[in-house]
């Protein structure tokens, strides 16, 4: 073969595998949406579906933010906050249940139409993590419990249609830094101190403990029950684990994305996001036990939580911008492609 023909050849390659890769992108993204003036971290987010609404605690800024979930534009920041992180929102009634780990540390009722506090629910210090079950309609929210110098935390249980604390129940460690809940609202998976419970819900009691391998700081999780699957990531090191939940045993690991901070199966697509700072990895299930990395897909500074969207097919990632003062701070939408 004439060189020229080895060039013409070569760059044709080059180009092909260019050109694939790009295709190939199971991320696009769509709009970004800047808070000028804002610092800190975005934590948590909710979707309104029927009102066209996406909602994100601002920890430092003390709001909860409205965006228009089609266009991302900003349209109102809801006051009144110490510290919000997780949230909720509740189609039925039109109101948010946002859990506020401020100097008041409590669980707060928003009216969806007004976007006035209308009730609080007054909690132990260290409220955060939170977790909503469905079936039973009712919202876990993690905080130090009673003794804040003891090395167990609480989860208090809160009756999301009536806004009534209802109960809790104590875990071991310091905190709760993810959960899962089963579809029949029995069985909760909870990320602990460099292990997993397992909580029978029913009883309000850990019955289970797993422990996570030479690995620290898990902070995402998700789900895959048909394929008794659970998927978690640590920080230290960037790791993504595939736990058995018939017998705790790890199935896979494989490096992720560092500083993660949630995880979304796409069951449709047999994906797992992974969000962190400066990208979001991308893994395939093959099959119950095999996965590969796909890609990590460049995001921003912290992005680290987000909000994946099936209806749509859209996930939303915040970029945070910790003690960086010139980080930008705001959201992020992707287009989730074939």
């Amino acid at each position: 073969m004439k060189k020229l023909d080895v060039a013409y050849l070569a760059l044709f390659l080059v180009v092909a595998i260019k050109g694939r890769t790009q295709t190939n992108v199971p991320l696009k993204l769509l709009h970004t949406t800047p808070l000028p003036g804002f610092t800190g971290d975005l934590d948590h987010s909710a979707a309104d579906l029927g009102g066209h609404r996406l909602f994100v605690t601002a920890e430092v800024h003390k709001t909860v933010e409205v965006f228009d979930l089609n266009t991302g534009d900003h349209l109102q920041s809801i006051t009144g906050f110490g510290t919000p992180h997780e949230i909720l929102f509740r189609p039925d009634s039109n109101t948010l249940i946002v859990a506020d780990g401020g100097a008041d540390s409590s669980v707060r009722l928003v009216d969806g139409k007004t976007y006035e506090i209308i009730d609080s629910i007054k909690l132990p210090p260290g409220v955060d993590s939170a977790e909503y079950n469905p079936v039973t309609k009712e919202y876990y929210v993690e905080n130090r419990g009673p003794d804040t110098s003891a090395n167990t935390h609480m989860i208090s249980v809160i009756d999301a249609k009536s806004f009534k604390h209802t109960g809790d129940f104590i875990l071991p460690g310091r905190r709760s830094e993810a959960m899962a809940i089963d579809r029949a609202g029995k069985t909760m998976y909870v990320n602990l101190t460099d292990e997993i419970g397992v909580v029978d819900l029913t009883a309000r009691k850990l019955v289970q403990t797993w422990p996570v391998p030479d690995a620290h700081v898990q902070n995402a999780m998700a789900l895959d029950e048909p394929n008794r699957r659970l998927f978690i990531a640590t920080r230290n090191p960037p790791t993504f684990f595939v736990f058995d939940t018939y017998n705790g045993k790890v199935v896979v690991r494989l490096p992720c994305v560092g500083v993660n901070d949630d995880m979304t199966f796409d069951s449709k697509r047999k994906r797992i996001y992974v969000t962190g700072d400066g990208a979001t990895s991308v893994f395939e299930q093959h099959d119950a036990d095999h996965y590969e990395h796909l890609v990590d897909v460049p995001t921003g500074f912290r992005a680290k939580t987000s909000l994946y969207v099936p209806e749509l097919n859209r996930l939303y990632i915040n970029l945070s911008g910790g003690d960086k003062r010139d980080a930008q701070v705001g959201i992020q939408i992707y287009q989730v492609q074939p």
